[in-house]
């Protein structure tokens, strides 16, 4: 999928870009895979912020993805790909054999005909889904699972992939995308190739109106702000930040400081961070 730009007749298009959109193959989603979309503004349960900065955008309508592929050995094929507003990849339209209907994220270079599997016996061919035991390692992958049946959870982003690089007993190794080397059980699905919509990274958003469309609201720069309002605030003129690291409103680390935990049960899957340097 391509990127192109406007005549630069405003200072809000000068840089901006947009898809084209040429693998999309059908506008209007299928009625049977689409529920309402409740918006919350950034707001939990009892109606308090906890992500700032969110609220309104273009009303959307959320896509029933399929991210589990449990329907083995039953011949699927691809009727369209559509646009997606809830995510960045692009998704496919699947026609089962047995008549039944569901959306998967698109796999690059899938199109519309072309017939996938799923489950044991499949073909190593991109977009079929089967557990990592049964693919040869150096197999690139996405929608990985992380617990057996659950759904795939890693690698669903648009332009993303993971790599198998090796089965040892009931794990197998996986080299995520940030460079993370973590194991997996190899009774976990995953599908072949990598996730469709790779330009999305190239777009340019370009004004705020657009930023406003997707439900993000302006935000304030912390220096701006008075004393009482803000860690950084006050001052005369463009004053330092005044402390030895940035910090949130509320005085907490922020930019760098992070935030997983020590002792998080899943650490010991990772085999290397991300933040280690590759040799």
């Amino acid at each position: 999928m391509g990127i192109r730009g406007f005549k630069p007749t405003s200072p809000a298009i000068r840089h901006m870009t947009v898809s084209t959109f040429e693998e999309i193959t059908k506008v209007k989603p299928e009625k049977a895979l689409v529920v309402a979309l409740k918006k919350n503004a950034g707001r939990n349960n009892s109606g308090t912020i906890t992500v700032r900065h969110r609220g309104g955008g273009a009303k959307r309508k959320y896509r029933i993805i399929d991210f589990k592929r449990n329907k083995d050995g039953i011949p699927a094929t691809v009727a369209s790909i559509e646009y997606d507003p809830n995510r960045t990849a692009n998704i496919a339209l699947l026609n089962y054999a047995d008549g039944e209907k569901t959306y998967i994220l698109a796999p690059h270079k899938i199109e519309v005909g072309d017939v996938i599997y799923s489950g044991k016996g499949s073909d190593i061919k991109i977009g079929n889904c089967m557990e990592l035991g049964d693919m040869p390692t150096g197999t690139i992958i996405h929608n990985i699972e992380l617990k057996p049946g659950k759904g795939g959870q890693m690698v669903r982003a648009a332009g993303t992939s993971a790599q198998l690089m090796a089965k040892e007993g009931d794990f197998a190794t996986i080299r995520l995308t940030s460079g993370e080397m973590r194991k997996v059980r190899v009774n976990c699905r995953a599908t072949i190739g990598q996730v469709g919509n790779i330009d999305h990274e190239n777009i340019k958003v370009g004004k705020a109106g657009r930023k406003r469309h997707m439900g993000i609201r302006p935000t304030v720069r912390g220096s701006v702000m008075n004393p009482n309002d803000h860690p950084h605030g006050g001052g005369e003129g463009r004053t330092p930040i005044g402390r030895p690291n940035p910090v949130t409103p509320w005085g907490k680390p922020a930019l760098g400081y992070k935030t997983r935990k020590k002792n998080k049960q899943s650490n010991k899957y990772i085999v290397r961070s991300r933040h280690e340097k590759r040799k």
